[in-house]
């Protein structure tokens, strides 16, 4: 998929403040259909950036393909979990110590660490009651219960599953590396801070594989797209743009990375994209994807309503005053003539 070279990323988003701009968010952006046609770019995208949670989907793949969610008779709910940056809220637990005891484990067998909730009532009301963090609360617990499962699945050892030469791990990688049309030799690897591999992957590749999971067609993909498309508040939680823009949007995976990525599946559209936002400030992610959504066409007015607050965010001063905004500049125009070599 070749693109003109960019000399450095241009400007997505910018803050403003009275009549200047304070601050200015650069970044790329990769639009792709499942044929591997670049249909729309902003900047180099054939740059390599690190997947982080971006990834997630993918890697639940596995689950569905090896027949181990039929063995362990899965729900909807409980692949969706798989695939989300989990906010600690109660029923995202719930289902994370589900699965873990569908295959006779418990959390101790979690190896993503301690992090406190994301969902802020949830973090205050632990902290009052005394209650120790539990890493089923964990923003990655849903992605390291999916892994402890396919190990229970093939008879692969627990205690070590984190590490890049686990079966698991192996397993992961090849069929991340065949969505996206690489071979695993070319995807760097580097650790998550979920303590798992983590991909290095061309920004251009990584909205391939969301466009082949836009497309469907295979009956894994359809699972797994199904499941998080009825169950959007496992993409995220409550008050996350991920679960808000699934809900606004029909028919679109909006899947967060850490550092300024993202990640779109537009069933709809038969589109995938990617961003990557150059100083990883969620601000201008926020703003961006919104704005991406409505230029691709995935918001209708009730749409745009609901995510009005990420796509244009109010600057307030410490008295409550509105001062600036946050807001998009970028300009997404789709074509037809750039096709995968």
């Amino acid at each position: 998929m070749e693109a003109p070279p960019a000399d450095f990323p241009p400007v997505l988003v910018e803050v403003r403040r009275g009549p200047l701009v304070e601050s200015r968010h650069r970044g790329c952006v990769a639009v792709v259909d499942a044929a591997g046609r670049l249909r729309s770019f902003l900047g180099d995208v054939r740059t390599p950036v690190f997947m982080r949670s971006m990834a997630k989907p993918i890697q639940a793949l596995p689950v569905i393909e090896t027949g181990a969610a039929e063995r362990y008779d899965l729900t909807p709910q409980m692949l969706a979990a798989m695939c989300g940056s989990l906010n600690g809220e109660d029923a995202q637990a719930e289902v994370v110590a589900a699965i873990l005891a569908r295959v006779g484990l418990t959390e101790a067998s979690l190896l993503c660490g301690l992090q406190r909730p994301g969902h802020r009532p949830t973090a205050q009301r632990l902290e009052k009651s005394g209650k120790p963090l539990s890493p089923v609360r964990h923003n990655c617990a849903g992605k390291h219960a999916a892994m402890l499962l396919l190990c229970r699945h093939h008879g692969w050892p627990t205690e070590d599953y984190p590490h890049p030469e686990h079966p698991v791990q192996r397993l992961i990688l090849e069929r991340l590396a065949r969505l996206s049309r690489l071979s695993p030799s070319e995807v760097a690897i580097g650790i998550d801070g979920c303590g798992v591999p983590v991909f290095g992957v061309p920004l251009v590749n990584i909205a391939l594989a969301y466009a082949r999971l836009a497309a469907r067609g295979e009956p894994a993909v359809d699972r797994l797209m199904a499941a998080c498309l009825e169950h959007p508040e496992m993409i995220g939680g409550e008050g996350r743009i991920c679960t808000e823009a699934m809900r606004a949007a029909p028919g679109v995976l909006a899947k967060t990375g850490a550092e300024g990525g993202y990640a779109l599946a537009m069933s709809r559209q038969g589109l995938g994209v990617a961003l990557k936002i150059e100083d990883g400030a969620s601000r201008a992610v926020q703003a961006a994807v919104v704005e991406m959504l409505d230029q691709l066409g995935a918001l209708d007015d009730a749409g745009r309503a609901a995510l009005a607050k990420w796509r244009r965010q109010v600057v307030k001063s410490f008295r409550g005053e509105a001062v600036g905004e946050v807001a998009p500049v970028f300009r997404l125009e789709l074509v037809s003539g750039y096709v995968s070599p």
